[in-house]
């Protein structure tokens, strides 16, 4: 911020209906310079935008470290959201840039929808919508539905999300519940800590609300596709990375899978031809499991309020690229 002109913050491509809250949190500061760019895909429009920026602020717009190199006055990148696998964390921290995001938001938007997802693809709701509105009626039972009671599940990732899900989820009456997450190691109750190779043998529902990073980067493979029991039914609400897309369609081909509910792709948005939409036993939905109204409004705001931290002062509450002052 050079001495005299306003906050310059820059907000890529996150179209929110307005910028009220971020306005009102950084009041303060005086004057507030809040720019919104839509750079269209393309990464020179990035570096050009963050290049005067004191603060950006971005949802799943990458920021390599290219665009980070041009930066001639950020102090600080606010995700809006969860996942930074978008933004190149150690040439942030190589340039004393803090990277910052709101992990306390959504849970129990994410973890209602990932609860949607599984019921419709378990119950055909998408596809019994599509027979009646065709003129069918009292053909449900000629398709197989799914009953969760007795069943296994399993969650992929144990944080807020998960756990959410896990308590919504558990009135379905579930026999077990396995969960995988490295930083669980020890059952609680209600649920067995167990290896990821274990929980794709063993659960009936495998729901996944594990952050992308390089270790889990396809996590589920088609080696974890072959260890699944016949008619799993795999659920996606964290990103797309995690899940190889292609063994994903080889498993639906080849009747492995009773079917996916899916929110997050490798490739966003999903290409017309993409091999998935092929499937009438796939729900797909645009990545908005986080969605709510009411959601924005917070997840706006406790961004916000991480710029604010750091031009304050102040550390971040959660500063995800951390190093030793």
């Amino acid at each position: 911020m050079v001495a005299g002109s306003p906050l310059r913050v820059v907000i890529l491509n996150a179209n929110y209906p307005h910028y009220e809250a971020e306005r009102d949190v950084l009041a303060p500061f005086g004057a507030v310079e809040i720019e919104h760019v839509d750079t269209h895909g393309s990464p020179e429009q990035v570096v050009l935008a963050v290049r005067d920026a004191d603060a950006v602020m971005v949802r799943e717009t990458p920021i390599p470290a290219a665009a980070i190199a041009a930066m001639t006055r950020c102090k600080v990148i606010v995700r809006y959201g969860v996942g930074v696998d978008n933004i190149d964390l150690a040439a942030a921290r190589e340039r004393k840039i803090v990277v910052a995001n709101v992990p306390d938001y959504g849970s129990e938007e994410v973890s209602d929808h990932a609860f949607a997802l599984l019921m419709s693809v378990a119950r055909r709701i998408t596809q019994r919508d599509k027979a009646v509105r065709q003129g069918a009626w009292g053909v449900g039972a000629k398709e197989k539905i799914y009953s969760m009671r007795g069943r296994t599940l399993g969650i992929v990732g144990y944080g807020r999300i998960g756990r959410a899900f896990h308590r919504k989820a558990a009135a379905l009456g579930f026999g077990r519940t396995l969960v995988y997450d490295p930083f669980v190691t020890q059952s609680e109750p209600g649920m067995e800590a167990v290896d990821l190779d274990t929980l794709c043998r063993e659960a009936d529902v495998i729901s996944l609300h594990t952050p992308l990073n390089r270790e889990n980067y396809h996590l589920i493979s088609a080696d974890r596709f072959a260890l699944m029991k016949q008619e799993t039914i795999l659920i996606n609400t964290a990103r797309g990375g995690i899940v190889d897309e292609a063994a994903l369609v080889a498993a639906l081909a080849s009747g492995k899978l009773f079917g996916a509910g899916i929110d997050v792709f490798e490739k966003e948005p999903l290409d017309l031809n993409h091999p998935l939409l092929g499937f009438a036993n796939v729900v797909l939905t645009d990545h908005t499991g986080w969605y709510s109204e009411e959601c924005v409004t917070d997840l706006q705001t406790k961004a916000a309020q991480e710029v604010a931290r750091v031009w304050g002062g102040n550390r971040p509450r959660s500063w995800v690229n951390r190093w030793e002052d």
